[in-house]
C-alpha cells in the first residue's frame, strides 16, 4: 500500500511523478531542486541560497509526512560541479545532527533539470 505525499509548501511535480510516496513506514522523496514554491521562481543566485531552498523543499515534504530530518536514513546529492561540494555540504549539514546524519552519496552529473547546480533526494523512515 502506498500513500502519495503532497504539500503546497514544496514545488509541484512537473512530470509524471509525485513529491513523495509513503510505503509502509518508509518515505521516498523525489529529487528536489531550488524552486521557491510560493513564487515558482528558481533560486540560483548563489550555491548557498540554492542549496538552502532545496533543503527547505525537503523539509516541507518531510513535514507533510509527519517526519523531520531526524527520520532521514539515506540521501543522494547530485551536483553539476564538484567544486561546489564544500558549500553544498555546509548548508546540507546544517539541517542534520552530525551524530545521527543519514547515509549519503554525492555524485557529479553532466546536467540537471532546469540547469540547476544541485538536486537532492531522500529516503526517510518513521
Amino acid at each position: 500500500m502506498k500513500k502519495i505525499i503532497f504539500t503546497e509548501k514544496a514545488p509541484a511535480p512537473i512530470g509524471p511523478y509525485n513529491q513523495a510516496v509513503l510505503s509502509g513506514n518508509t518515505l521516498y522523496a523525489s529529487g528536489q531542486i531550488a524552486i521557491n514554491p510560493e513564487s515558482g521562481e528558481l533560486i540560483t543566485d548563489n550555491i548557498n541560497d540554492e542549496t538552502n531552498q532545496v533543503m527547505k523543499n525537503i523539509a516541507a515534504i518531510l513535514e507533510a509526512a509527519n517526519m523531520t530530518f531526524e527520520n532521514v536514513v539515506k540521501s543522494t546529492i547530485f551536483i553539476m560541479d564538484m567544486n561546489n561540494f564544500g558549500a553544498i555540504n555546509t548548508v546540507y549539514g546544517s539541517y542534520f545532527n552530525e551524530k545521527t546524519a543519514p547515509a549519503r552519496e554525492t555524485v557529479q552529473v553532466a546536467c540537471l533539470p532546469k540547469n540547476v547546480n544541485v538536486e537532492i533526494s531522500i529516503i526517510a523512515v518513521q
